[in-house]
């Protein structure tokens, strides 16, 4: 009897040892917070300079492999400036998620507003060489459109750093399921909120880069489209930027290019992002340019700009870039230039922003308390 007890015993002792010792010969898992190493990409040979207006310097949880990184892959890739932002928004970790998530749309736990991600970004740029500085052009972007407080973020981060910011953005408005997935009401480009910060850009002669999609995903007409139209049309003195041309993940507008052409041939001042998403599901199509988009190209060749849209990470950075060489060899000489380099810097002040003396709106001022002991 003692030794039919015993043997189950031994054998399950037998077992447990075994599958210690195989737990031992495996590598231990990454820490959640850090993703496995990436293997860097090789790019092509360079045969455009260009330059990035849409390079997130950070991630979804403000994390960055750091802004030499950035520059390095640029110079593989043949980009000599970027415009670069932080990520106005975090992806929460909830408690009820075993992994961390990497990116917005990993699980259904909540983004929330991070204003902080634009001094991350100013410390990463400062710490850089001189002569490695000018290559980056950074942006304010750390606000939420909804909120009317957030002119005075822009101008904090200004009067913090005067000379360094050279524009606004990216602006989060309407932007799919990273919309539904914030905290807060959603903005829309024409929200006074935002006209506060378009006239603020109109003043310094600060660029606007706006993300706001143009439809929902389940129709196919252009619902939102007049809220980016509005915001353009009623701040004249303003540049603005359309990022990804209205589009996002499952956005499908047949009427995109006919929208484009009219509001580029009424409004001087706006021009249109073409990275992102709106490569692969409009501009090339089985590896050949689209003819209706390069025709719209050449018709309006100071109007368009490209960029990575990449987020923290730059190993795969170059074939990003050079991707757009398919579009750029269809163009003329001359147009291919413009929309790979020169109109961005075309759009860029002179010189960062540094904030007039006394330019606080009445208003403002109007509401400040006096502090009294």
């Amino acid at each position: 009897m003692k030794i039919t007890l015993i043997i189950p015993v031994l054998l399950s002792l037998a077992v447990t040892a075994v599958l210690a010792r195989e737990l031992q010969k495996k590598p231990a898992s990454p820490a959640p917070s850090q993703p496995p190493a990436a293997v860097p990409v090789e790019p092509e040979p360079v045969r455009y300079s260009m330059a990035d207006c849409h390079l997130h310097l950070v991630d979804f949880l403000q994390r960055t492999d750091g802004a030499a990184a950035a520059l390095k892959a640029m110079k593989k890739s043949g980009v000599t400036d970027a415009v670069v932002s932080g990520m106005p928004v975090v992806k929460q970790w909830s408690e009820s998620e075993p992994l961390q998530p990497q990116y917005y749309l990993e699980d259904d736990a909540r983004c929330y507003w991070y204003s902080a991600t634009d001094m991350l970004v100013a410390r990463e740029i400062q710490a850089l060489p001189e002569a490695d500085r000018k290559h980056f052009h950074p942006v304010i972007c750390g606000f939420n459109g909804a909120d009317r407080n957030a002119v005075d973020h822009v101008r904090r981060m200004i009067e913090w750093n005067p000379g360094f910011w050279q524009g606004i953005g990216e602006v989060m408005t309407r932007h799919d399921d990273l919309s539904a997935l914030t905290y807060g009401e959603t903005a829309h480009a024409n929200n006074e909120s935002l006209h506060r910060v378009y006239e603020l850009a109109g003043e310094l002669g600060l660029p606007v880069f706006v993300h706001s999609n143009a439809s929902s995903v389940w129709k196919r007409e252009p619902i939102y489209l007049h809220e980016f139209e509005e915001a353009v049309q009623q701040n004249p003195k303003t540049k603005f930027v359309w990022c990804h041309a209205g589009i996002s993940r499952r956005v499908d507008i047949p009427t995109l290019t006919q929208e484009i052409d009219r509001m580029l041939a009424t409004y001087p001042n706006m021009s249109v992002d073409i990275s992102w998403v709106l490569f692969d599901t409009y501009l090339v199509k089985d590896g050949k340019p689209v003819p209706e988009w390069l025709a719209l190209f050449e018709k309006f060749p100071e109007r368009f700009i490209i960029g990575s849209d990449k987020v923290g990470r730059f190993h795969d950075y170059p074939p990003v870039m050079q991707r757009y060489y398919v579009l750029l060899d269809a163009m003329k000489p001359e147009t291919a230039k413009r929309i790979a380099h020169d109109n961005m810097l075309a759009i860029l002040p002179k010189k960062g922003a540094v904030l007039k003396a006394d330019s606080t709106p009445d208003e403002v001022r109007q509401a400040t308390p006096v502090l009294t002991r």
